[in-house]
């Protein structure tokens, strides 16, 4: 039996759930993998008996519940310290760290008018100001961050951190949604798509029947 559980929901529509998922693959330790369809009948009441938050995503580990997609990762950077989910270099992973937490803090917008689905494209709608500005903040941060550590591999720190799995949902909505991107945030959407782990969720979202209609949206529309 594998010392890790991690509890998701559906990984067409979860994005917090593929930021908890994400470095617990990419690390490649066994583990199960429970997801709880959301929105369902009694799904609150299944996520609760799991998380106090209830909400997804969830990890248990010898005991310990941990969940918060950045709490997760930080727990898995202190049981793996070897595999660098931080940066090794202080500058670069207070710079990680704060890029992460932008993300799991801000972003409201972006959210709302946003919503992942791996399952579809739907071009031309229309945003408001704030979601463009925070488009806009988010190809800036990006662009940052590999023009200070595009040496050291595709990713935003070079190799693989807990930064890019905060990303990672939000290349899945810029495909979905079109949104324009230059050579360098192109480059760095390119290297999460082809990241083994993410490959992995997305044949198993693939996988997946489930339609939560909230998060289906017309082309063209607005908010």
């Amino acid at each position: 039996m594998a010392d890790f559980t991690i509890y998701i929901g559906n990984r067409v529509y979860s994005s917090w759930s593929l930021r908890g998922w994400l470095p617990l693959k990419h690390l490649g330790v066994p583990f199960e993998e429970v997801m709880i369809p959301l929105y369902d009948e009694g799904s609150k009441e299944a996520i609760l008996r799991q998380s106090p938050s209830g909400k997804v995503p969830a990890l248990r580990h010898r005991g310990r519940h941990i969940w918060e997609s950045l709490a997760i990762g930080e727990y898995l950077a202190e049981q793996f310290p070897a595999s660098h989910l931080w940066p090794e270099d202080p500058g670069a992973r207070a710079l990680a760290r704060s890029v992460s937490s932008e993300m799991h803090a801000g972003f409201a917008a972006l959210r709302v008018e946003l919503s992942m689905n791996l399952r579809r494209v739907i071009p031309g709608r229309r945003f408001t100001a704030d979601a463009l500005a925070q488009i806009e903040r988010i190809k800036a941060i990006w662009r940052d961050c590999r023009a200070r550590y595009s040496a050291g591999g595709p990713f935003l720190f070079g190799q693989f951190t807990i930064a890019d799995a905060m990303y990672a949902p939000v290349v899945t909505r810029f495909r979905t949604y079109e949104i324009e991107l230059d050579d360098v945030c192109a480059a760095y959407a390119d290297a999460i798509w082809s990241l083994p782990a993410m490959i992995a969720w997305c044949e198993a979202a693939a996988r997946e029947t489930i339609v939560i209609d909230k998060f289906e949206y017309e082309p063209g529309g607005s908010i």
